[in-house]
């Protein structure tokens, strides 16, 4: 069976997601975040890092798990418990975690953002979304009725969505920020949107939309973030000739 070198996948990976020019939140250590022996034989894709995941890694027989949220969200000290477990299971199967947040949200072609926008049919682009002094999502002109977007995008994410129909019924400028960017309402608003897709947001949220005059469309945090982990590890395995699998552990959040 072929394989890579763990160093030339992970370095080709930073280059590529261009990981060294963001900045992101404390907790998501972008790149390699655990080594193993130094060989890649087969990739496996997930979109959180957790026992949970890594226990269906190295079920995959996994070398690599590429995830979007990785494994230091939260404190991980002192490794005893579920922590030891975690750590115990890593290094007994030689399993390599690589984790991409904000990186893989903003890339242009493979990320969260863009995967989700071309299975949704839009087109023609422009980056849009500052997070941590980087643009993140995209935002889109387009002339598409609000049913018939709810309909793509449930066809998109498989499963079903929530929207808060607060603005037009025909949808002209539409942003897409995957994830938990409910709370940002009023930036989309500012930007000059009357339609935003995100994954998820509060309560409060509702009432905050139809006073901004705002159509949301929620499709989930879970779901709408599974695009960029598949395309990442696609990628890869085309360029290093090694064999992937999606690991698919929803939170139905």
């Amino acid at each position: 069976m072929a394989s890579a070198s763990l160093a030339q996948l992970t370095a080709g990976c930073d280059r590529l997601l261009r990981t060294s020019a963001f900045t992101d939140y404390d907790g998501a250590c972008n790149g390699l975040q655990v080594a193993n022996a130094g060989r890649v034989m087969r990739l496996a894709a997930a979109v959180d890092a957790g026992l949970a995941t890594v226990k269906l890694a190295v079920a995959a027989r996994a070398d690599l798990l590429l995830v979007h949220h990785g494994l230091f969200w939260s404190v991980r000290q002192p490794w005893t418990g579920s922590n030891y477990a975690l750590l115990r299971l890593l290094l007994e199967n030689n399993l390599a975690v690589y984790s991409s947040h904000l990186p893989l949200d903003a890339h242009p072609r493979f990320g969260n953002n863009a995967q989700l926008c071309a299975a949704l049919g839009l087109k023609l682009r422009r980056p849009f979304f500052p997070c941590k002094g980087q643009p993140i999502g995209f935002e889109v002109h387009a002339r598409i009725a609000r049913s018939e977007l709810g309909r793509r995008l449930q066809h998109a994410l498989g499963g079903e969505m929530k929207l808060i129909p607060g603005g037009p019924t025909v949808c002209r400028r539409i942003g897409v920020v995957t994830g938990g960017a409910g709370n940002e309402l009023r930036q989309a608003a500012e930007a000059g949107l009357d339609t935003f897709i995100t994954g998820e947001g509060a309560h409060w949220t509702y009432t905050v939309a139809e006073e901004l005059g705002l159509n949301v469309f929620y499709g989930g945090h879970y779901a709408t973030e599974t695009f960029g982990v598949k395309a990442l590890a696609a990628q890869l395995s085309r360029k290093f000739k090694v064999p992937w699998t999606f690991l698919d552990h929803p939170t139905g959040l």
